[in-house]
């Protein structure tokens, strides 16, 4: 059952409230409230907003009202399944494409899916709602369906994928769990993927061998950035680069939960080692490459949110590596499950805890 009814929700700025940062106290306002198990998040050119919520509802909210949209996918809002990441197009603003990524009733199971549609002008409905992507084979678990999407510069979208709970399918290519996957537009996919042509193989995969990336971003050189769930410990930040395989399940730093080895260790010569890991593990989700100019001290870093622990993660990036320098958090920072930059330069951040969306702002 809902907690809220759609009426419960507001989009008023609401008291500003102080976060405390190494830079001294942020402004956090919260934008919208009353929502349940909100996942994704996306701000459109007018300020208006766009939040997904797991159960299957799609939420716009602008000039302080919340009303859910028409039109959004079936979903199997089972698990950790449902209605899950939300992104606009860069030409939305003639487009009115949006991108969904959900969990998709597949006979007696599901599957990650990408599906594309237009959103109306008034903001109520999806029109020409279509797949672009969906994860083969399904599976009957209700754990780790990803499910970030991100649109590159040239148009493709990356759409990340977890392993089902099933841990030797993430080096299995025949299938897509466990993989980050790359399509056009139009669901085609690119001809310069690394496996196109390749027998048994998956054509869509761009890098394999992942746990359960919930987070995914691009930095200043469009190279993109995943956060992963690890087991117990071995939480992973990753710079994903085309082909590569991030060894899960076949080295980790972590352990089972039931405390045994997960396979060979550490690290091996043909898998990629994280670009950053938690241990403990702190459960990231939204992850986010700050290159706004509200806070040019930030501009560069990462920012990466916490179910876990309820904070935001700051981390250092270079070329190959991220540190993390800055643990924020707060009464506003309970389970902290996307965080993306909006187009002034502000942060918009969801918190399931308080079912709240809030900005960030000086």
């Amino acid at each position: 059952m809902r907690r809220f009814a759609v009426f419960a929700m507001t989009f008023l700025p609401v008291s500003a409230l102080a976060l405390e940062t190494d830079q001294g106290a942020i402004t956090v306002t919260p934008v919208v409230t009353g929502l349940d198990e909100p996942w994704g998040v996306a701000e459109l050119p007018d300020g208006s907003l766009l939040v997904t919520e797991r159960d299957g509802r799609l939420v716009h909210a602008s000039g302080g009202e919340a009303k859910a949209v028409d039109g959004v996918p079936r979903v199997a809002a089972a698990g950790q399944g449902g209605l899950l990441d939300v992104t606009i197009a860069r030409d939305f603003a003639t487009s009115r494409t949006v991108f969904l990524t959900y969990s998709k009733p597949q006979g007696r199971g599901s599957g990650t899916a990408l599906a594309a549609a237009e959103l109306s002008t008034d903001g109520t409905r999806l029109e020409n709602l279509r797949d672009l992507f969906e994860s083969a084979p399904g599976g009957s678990s209700g754990r780790h369906f990803g499910s970030r999407v991100v649109e590159a510069p040239d148009g493709t979208l990356y759409v990340t994928i977890g392993d089902r709970g099933d841990r030797p399918s993430a080096q299995d290519r025949s299938n897509h769990n466990g993989a980050i996957v790359r399509v056009n537009r139009d669901g085609t996919v690119p001809a310069d993927n690394p496996f196109v042509g390749q027998e048994g193989i998956q054509p869509h995969i761009w890098s394999y061998g992942h746990r359960n990336p919930q987070g995914a971003g691009l930095d200043a050189d469009d190279t993109l950035w995943t956060a992963e769930h690890g087991a117990r410990g071995g939480d992973e930040v990753n710079r994903v680069q085309k082909g590569a395989n991030f060894g899960w399940p076949v080295i980790s730093y972590g352990v089972h939960y039931s405390g045994a080895k997960i396979g060979e260790g550490t690290s091996r010569a043909d898998m990629e080692q994280p670009a950053f890991y938690w241990d403990p593990s702190m459960a990231p989700s939204g992850l986010m490459i700050y290159q706004g100019d509200m806070f040019p001290e930030w501009k560069g870093d990462m920012f990466v949110g916490s179910l876990k622990f309820s904070y935001i993660s700051r981390l250092a990036v270079d070329d190959i590596s991220a540190s993390e320098v800055e643990q924020i958090e707060g009464d506003e920072t309970l389970r902290v499950r996307d965080i993306v930059e909006a187009p002034d330069g502000s942060i918009l951040f969801i918190s399931v805890g308080n079912g709240t969306v809030y900005r960030m702002t000086r």
